[in-house]
């Protein structure tokens, strides 16, 4: 299959962006840390700097960028994408926290490393995990800020993040998720724990951009749809990996026969799930391009989401 994304280098360009994203995480924690209580100022830094693959933020900011179509007016402009990308990155922070805890999957690793709760205990974790949601929240409208938006537009910004990690969110997900266990959803329910779970930061991310950049309407509606679709593809290949990949190359151990989920391989089978995220991701560019949006690197990242192997 031919996606047209075959020449465009995305390696390089991830570990581009990842670089940046990098440095905007440790520019948001030289911020927000110093203000944390004592004991949860090296749990939040743990969980927060442990690595990853930051495709959040990164889609944040190419979604952004794409939609502004211009040269960017100098440094500190730039700097303030990347600043307002990581708000992303702290809610994802916090929910592989809470996700890792025992009472959750009870993985001792994550990305390699040891979780903060084998580091720093439990409820430590928790309350760091926690904490990560408001101050997402703070960066998200300071960087909002910065980047020109005033306060309606910070305000827009700052409740499609909330929106994202709450109830109908993150939050809303984890718990979905934890109710799940040891029973067999139907596909409806499984669809709707991802959308939430998985699938929130994925859509909030692209339509952060697209809203950062002045986009509204149409532009702004088929960024939310290109994000749920990539979100629930993403998914949909996580299951592929944690059923056929082994724990060295996932960088964690396999939880989701050990905690009796459903899965989409379980409803599907291997190969078939492979297609149905495929065919998410050819949707989710036909949806772009009916707005007039053609971009090689919203390609190269949808693809991405399906084609990666950790």
């Amino acid at each position: 299959m031919t996606t047209g994304t075959e020449i465009f280098q995305l390696e390089p360009f991830l570990e581009v962006e990842r670089q940046k994203v990098e440095e905007a995480l440790t520019r948001a924690l030289g911020h927000l840390v110093p203000a944390l209580p004592e004991d949860l100022k090296d749990p939040v830094t743990h969980g927060v700097l442990a690595g990853g693959k930051r495709l959040r933020p990164i889609l944040c900011a190419t979604s952004l960028l794409t939609c502004c179509q211009e040269t960017l007016p100098d440094t500190d402009w730039s700097n303030s994408v990347y600043d307002l990308a990581v708000c992303l990155e702290l809610i994802h922070a916090y929910s592989l926290m809470h996700d890792d805890l025992p009472c959750m999957d009870d993985a001792a690793l994550r990305r390699g490393i040891s979780t903060p709760h084998t580091v720093y205990g439990e409820v430590v974790t928790m309350r760091a995990g926690i904490i990560l949601i408001p101050l997402a929240g703070l960066q998200a409208w300071k960087s909002a800020g910065r980047l020109g938006l005033g306060p309606e537009g910070c305000g827009s910004v700052v409740r499609i993040l909330s929106q994202a990690a709450g109830v109908e969110g993150m939050v809303g997900g984890q718990a979905m998720d934890l109710l799940g266990e040891g029973r067999a959803l139907s596909r409806g329910e499984l669809d709707e724990l991802h959308r939430k779970k998985t699938g929130s930061l994925f859509r909030a991310a692209a339509r952060l951009g697209a809203v950062a950049a002045g986009a509204t309407g149409e532009v702004e509606e088929a960024f939310v749809r290109y994000g749920r679709a990539i979100g629930l593809a993403f998914q949909i290949a996580d299951d592929v990996l944690d059923a056929t990949a082994d724990a060295a190359a996932l960088g964690k151990n396999s939880s989701d026969r050990d905690l009796d989920k459903s899965t989409y391989v379980r409803f599907l089978g291997v190969e078939a799930a492979r297609k149905e995220a495929e065919a998410l991701i050819e949707d989710s560019l036909r949806v772009l391009k009916g707005v007039g949006i053609v971009s090689t690197p919203l390609a190269a990242l949808a693809w991405h989401m399906v084609r990666r192997d950790h």
